[in-house]
C-alpha cells in the first residue's frame, strides 16, 4: 500500500513525551539496542515557573493550542509510546569540535534553541509504519537569542558537514546538509542529519534526523523528525507549515505575563 501524504487537517490534542533512556552500549550491540521496547511515557511538567528569559510567555492553554497531532499528519501517525533505544545508542556521543558536540548535545536532550529557552508544550508521536518518531516543542526565549541559534543551525553544514563522532565506544560517521523549509514564520532553518555506524567490512544502522526550527516573535517551534528507516519528509514540513500558522493564531488571542 502507497504511503499517503501527511495531512494538514486543524485540530489541536497535546500528547506530552518525556526522554526515557536506554543504557549505553557498544557499536556491537547497535543492532540489539535499537530494537529495544520503549517504555510508557509520563506527561511533561509545565507548572515550573517561566525564566526570566522567557517572559512574558503564552499561556499554557494557548501554547496547547497551537501543538499538532497524530491526526494532524493522518496514517501512519498516532501518539508515541515512548522514545526509541538510538537514542542512547547512537545520538548519546562525542566529538571533537565544539560547534557539533553542541549539534549532538541539542539533538540528545531536545533543546535545539538551548537549556535557557523555556519550553512551553510539546507533543511526541510516531510513524507505525516506518518506525520514525516526531518530537514537537513551542519554546519561548529573546528574540535575538532565538535568531542566534538559527544562524548557529544555519552555519553547520560548512562547519559540521562530515565528522566523526563516537558513541558507546565506537565511531560513527555524521553528515550534515541543510534541508529546504517552507516559507514561514519572522525566521527559520532546516538541517539534514545522517548518523552512520559500522566499518568498511560491517555495515551498522543509519539513523536519519531532519531538524526544523522556526522563530514567531519570542516564542519558536522546534522540530525533530528521526528513524532507521524512512524519515518521511513530507510529515516535517507539514508540522511546521501547520504548527507555525496555530502558533501565529495564538499569539494573536493575546499574550499575558505568567
Amino acid at each position: 500500500m502507497p504511503r499517503p501524504p501527511a495531512r494538514t487537517v486543524i485540530a489541536s490534542t497535546l500528547s506530552a513525551a518525556a526522554l526515557l533512556s536506554a543504557s549505553a552500549c557498544s557499536l556491537g550491540d547497535l543492532d540489539k539496542a535499537i530494537k529495544g521496547v520503549p517504555e510508557a511515557v509520563a506527561p511533561a511538567d509545565t507548572s515550573a515557573p517561566p525564566t526570566p528569559a522567557a517572559a512574558p510567555t503564552l499561556t499554557e492553554a494557548q501554547a496547547r493550542a497551537a501543538l499538532i497531532s497524530a491526526e494532524d499528519l493522518g496514517e501512519p501517525w498516532v501518539p508515541t509510546k515512548g522514545f526509541a533505544t538510538w537514542r542512547d545508542a547512537m545520538l548519546k556521543a562525542d566529538t571533537e569540535n565544539a560547534d557539533c558536540k553542541r549539534l549532538l548535545d541539542a539533538l540528545y536532550a531536545e533543546e535545539l534553541f538551548g537549556p535557557d529557552a523555556r519550553t512551553r508544550a510539546s507533543v511526541g508521536l510516531d510513524d507505525e509504519w516506518d518506525e520514525a518518531q516526531l518530537r514537537y516543542q513551542i519554546v519561548a526565549h529573546r528574540p535575538e537569542d532565538l535568531d542566534r541559534t538559527l544562524k548557529w543551525l544555519a552555519g553547520l553544514p560548512g562547519e559540521c558537514g562530515e565528522f566523526t563522532a563516537v558513541a558507546g565506544g565506537g565511531e560513527l560517521t555524521v553528515k550534515v546538509s541543510e534541508a529546504e523549509m517552507p516559507e514561514v514564520g519572522d525566521a527559520r532553518q532546516g538541517l539534514r542529519i545522517v548518523l552512520g555506524a559500522g566499518s568498511e567490512y560491517d555495515e551498522g544502522p543509519v539513523l536519519t534526523v531532519h531538524v526544523a526550527a522556526v522563530r514567531v516573535g519570542d516564542d519558536a517551534i522546534a522540530i525533530t523528525n528521526g528513524g532507521l528507516g524512512d524519515v518521511p519528509a513530507d510529515a516535517t514540513s507539514a508540522a511546521v507549515e501547520l504548527g507555525t500558522h496555530r502558533l501565529a493564531e495564538a499569539r494573536k488571542r493575546g499574550r499575558q505575563d505568567v
